[in-house]
């Protein structure tokens, strides 16, 4: 079982997988490979080739370029490419986040599967003993029951794919008793009864349960909350992407904590990286993006 960010990096290494980059008039993005190159990956550039070139040229790199005029039209072809079998990740580059989702979705030319798209965050944090999970923080802006159950299994997928036979999964509310008052706190125990009765498979769910009694065996210890899940969650699922977006970023910047994330649900890894990240969370996403792949 993985846990550590660096031994997802050593995972990565050696795969030999290509990248597809959307948009590559992107510095930051092909900046971004070019630094995970120690990882055995390339890239073939999707965008305006007069740019692409110039950065190159700037940055002392070379890989393959696709000439594409239009943000739609590098989505497309980025895409193509790796349905294709040319490459095996895409990657968000100077295109909006819709255009490129709106290609991997393409039903006659994308990566669509059945399953929703949902973006999956692996955190590293000083002080706990483990990576932890954090979902979804950057895609469903508050889902209903029937998506918390497809982006549950879409996260225990990527968890198993690093070694995680069964993990334990916890639904965070604000408290850890059912409030009628509170939706997402029977909407977390619905989904437990679902997990209990096999309807959800593959990890151990429980819910709700408040942040502190998931991932500390003291704090559940004292507030009597019992169960597999109780102070040894892997994996946190957020009632919406405000809680998942804040819980993800006050975990670098509050704890000096490090970061990686996909968007899981497609069929091949898709990487929106945001230009604010550090290049160690870059890195740290892209090998996470391979390991997977």
């Amino acid at each position: 079982m993985i846990r550590t960010l660096s031994e997802i990096i050593e995972m990565a290494k050696g795969k030999g997988k290509v990248i597809a980059i959307a948009g590559a008039e992107d510095k930051e993005a092909v900046k971004a490979v070019i630094e995970a190159k120690e990882l055995g990956v390339s890239a073939i550039l999707f965008g305006k080739r007069e740019v692409i070139e110039e950065n190159l040229r700037e940055l002392g790199a070379d890989f393959p370029i696709i000439d594409c005029r239009t943000e739609e039209e590098a989505s497309k072809a980025a895409v193509k490419s790796v349905v294709e079998g040319r490459a095996h990740i895409v990657m968000k580059g100077l295109v909006k986040t819709s255009t490129l989702l709106k290609a991997v979705l393409d039903k006659e030319q994308g990566l669509r599967t059945e399953r929703l798209l949902s973006h999956v965050a692996v955190v590293e944090v000083p002080g706990v003993n483990r990576l932890i999970f954090v979902t979804d923080g950057g895609m469903v802006i508050k889902p209903t029951l029937e998506q918390k159950v497809q982006i549950i299994e879409n996260v225990v997928a990527v968890a198993r794919k690093l070694g995680y036979e069964m993990p334990r999964v916890a639904l965070i509310a604000a408290v850890e008793t059912v409030n009628p008052d509170m939706p997402e706190t029977l909407e977390a125990a619905i989904i437990a009864k679902m997990n209990e009765r096999g309807q959800i498979k593959n990890c151990k769910i429980d819910g709700p349960l408040g942040i502190d009694n998931a991932l500390s065996v003291y704090a559940a210890e004292v507030k009597g909350v019992k169960g597999d899940v109780a102070g040894h969650a892997d994996i946190l699922v957020v009632p919406d992407i405000h809680s998942g977006n804040f819980l993800g970023k006050s975990a670098v910047y509050f704890a000096n904590g490090k970061i990686a994330g996909i968007i899981a649900g497609a069929k091949a890894p898709v990487i929106v990286i945001s230009r604010a990240d550090t290049s160690e969370s870059k890195f740290a996403s892209i090998a996470l993006a391979i390991a997977l792949s």
